[in-house]
């Protein structure tokens, strides 16, 4: 299906934007040169930082690219919950020879300010992360010429954001390595994510608006899947993880496939808010009594895992990743495009034999 963001690129394959350095300009260049929709994540940048990254992009390549940012997250955390979680993580702070941070060193990641430079000078695509803004912000870059996509993890998510004016959103299933971007963050559903298939059924048959699915996709035969659900496009963030343009730390990268990391699952160990990674020994030790406290965790937390990466200790890393993990391959992102899109092909011209004439 054509719509006005596949037109954007030859492939329709998206590079997640991961926040926390693996998203930057070397990576959502290379996606872009070879023909898929290259993403800058914003999060945890400043809005000077985002826009220099914008400026360097722009140096490697003219195709088309988007910028992530995230939601402003309303005051809901206990700060006494976070002050127990503190404590127990006094033992951490003396293993690694850091402070743990302050909690309330930032609320809204400057997202007032990033959108201002966003409107001021525009780039082809925005998506939004952590729910969705105001039809007032969606019209405002609808009139400068930028797609909006709003990452949801719901029929109901969808159907709001098609109200709110987005022109597409990305539907993340349970798969999807990272943070879940539900709108709202509510410990009881924890664990409770569908997965992506029948999540991109149930957006397809709620809302008229294109979609990109997300969650899990390692392969161009699992991007044919989602397509064949009523998906427009493919989003992949663990997929180029491994890629040498990506900025992700190395032990992150050679942990998707190492052996000693079994699984995933979903905690709020590092940040306070739902994310699926390996199963290392911070996320055994302190996953079960993290509280429900985004950002205000992931302050806490963000010297640890400094620390621990410049010690060379993956099992004090936050090592986001989604279900696919061990299917990544260590390839440039244009040479992964390239084999997605071929696989695609392959995938669609095999179902196309098979189908009854």
């Amino acid at each position: 299906m054509s719509s006005e963001l596949t037109d954007l690129c030859r492939y329709p394959i998206v590079q997640a934007p991961m926040a926390g350095g693996a998203s930057g300009a070397q990576l959502a260049g290379a996606v872009a040169e070879a023909g898929g929709l290259g993403f800058l994540a914003a999060g945890y940048k400043t809005a000077d930082g985002m826009y220099n990254e914008i400026k360097q992009l722009r140096r490697l390549t003219s195709g088309p690219f988007g910028v992530n940012l995230f939601m402003p997250q309303p005051a809901l955390a206990d700060p006494s919950a976070v002050e127990v979680y503190r404590h127990q993580l006094a033992g951490e702070a003396a293993w690694y020879e850091t402070p743990l941070g302050d909690p309330d060193s930032s609320g809204d990641d400057g997202y007032e300010a990033k959108v201002a430079i966003l409107l001021d000078d525009p780039v082809p695509v925005v998506s939004f992360t952590f729910g969705c803004p105001t039809r007032d912000t969606l019209d405002a870059f609808a009139r400068a010429g930028t797609h909006t996509v709003v990452t949801v993890t719901s029929a109901e998510e969808a159907q709001s954001a098609q109200w709110a004016g987005a022109d597409t959103v990305c539907v993340q299933g349970v798969e999807a390595g990272g943070h879940q971007s539900t709108h709202r963050d509510d410990p009881q559903v924890d664990q409770t994510g569908t997965g992506l298939l029948s999540l991109v059924t149930q957006v397809r048959e709620t809302v008229q608006i294109p979609i990109v699915a997300t969650g899990g996709l390692m392969r161009g035969s699992q991007i044919a899947a989602v397509l064949a659900a009523g998906a427009d496009a493919a989003q992949l963030g663990t997929a180029f993880l491994v890629c040498p343009e990506s900025g992700a730390h190395l032990l992150h990268k050679q942990a998707l496939t190492n052996p000693l990391f079994v699984r995933t699952e979903l905690t709020r160990a590092f940040s306070g808010r739902p994310a699926r990674g390996l199963v290392n020994r911070f996320v055994r030790e302190h996953g079960p009594y993290a509280p429900a406290a985004y950002p205000q965790v992931h302050y806490v937390t963000s010297g640890l895992r400094q620390a621990a990466a410049k010690a060379g200790d993956a099992q004090g890393m936050a090592l986001w990743a989604g279900q696919g993990h061990r299917m990544a391959r260590e390839l440039p992102a244009g040479e992964l495009i390239e084999l997605l899109a071929a696989e695609l092909e392959a995938a669609r011209t095999a179902l196309s034999m098979r189908s009854p004439r």
